[in-house]
């Protein structure tokens, strides 16, 4: 039998990858035979989902994977945005040795995916260049706000930007490169003026490529304002 962290992870994928569309029902008798685990870890992994706000559990309804708007989506970039710009603004007052050469380590292994082609790679090695901006800020509490955001940017672009070949392409990641260059001298540096400024268009820009993205490609679950 699968342990309660397997489900979890499996669940999660199964969402961020789409498998489970947004808005769908998540009965637990389904979930238990889908992962050939009892009723128990199930109801664990929708409460754990449902802090990470990829699942919504409703009184009496029970619980489907979070429905998604376009406002929401604004929202959500909004969010990271300005808790990214704090932590950009930090990390380039807080950084150490250390934290510059592992942007720089990261920075070189996304270019080289870029590179080779291989832009599967890239998605899980650019979290880990932001994951090491927000540790060089030190503040715990806003890099559990968001690593949460992270999950739901990760299932948004699972489904709008990485499906259609479009996202696949050397050119789309030249501005991402440029960025991140930026990023690592503001940060070394320690200017934290620069380092907050550039995070806030990085991420506005993620922004306005995924809205417009959705905007052409309408996809189960995604709920439109009336």
């Amino acid at each position: 039998m699968a342990r309660v962290p397997d489900v979890q992870q499996l669940l999660r994928d199964d969402i961020v990858s789409g498998a489970l569309p947004f808005g769908a029902r998540l009965r637990i008798d389904e979930l238990a035979s889908r992962y050939g685990v009892s009723h128990m870890p199930i109801r664990e992994t929708l409460r754990q989902l449902s802090g990470e706000g990829l699942v919504i559990i409703e009184p009496n309804r029970g619980a489907r994977v979070r429905p998604i708007d376009l406002g929401f989506v604004e929202d959500l970039f909004d969010i990271r945005s300005a808790v990214e710009t704090m932590l950009a603004r930090r990390a380039a007052e807080r950084r150490n040795a250390g934290h510059i050469a592992a942007l720089r380590a990261a920075q070189e292994e996304l270019e080289a995916h870029v590179r080779n082609g291989d832009f599967e790679a890239v998605r899980p090695v650019n979290q880990r260049f932001h994951e090491v901006i927000n540790d060089a800020a030190g503040n715990p509490g806003a890099m559990s706000l968001v690593d949460k955001h992270w999950l739901l940017a990760a299932a948004l672009w699972q489904r709008y930007g990485y499906d259609d070949g479009r996202f696949y392409d050397e050119t789309r990641f030249h501005g991402v490169i440029n960025d991140h260059q930026h990023l690592i001298l503001a940060i070394e540096r320690g200017d934290s003026t620069s380092a907050l400024l550039l995070m806030g268009a990085h991420i506005e820009k993620a922004k306005h490529d995924l809205l417009a993205r959705m905007a052409v490609q309408p996809a189960a679950g995604l709920e439109r304002p009336a």
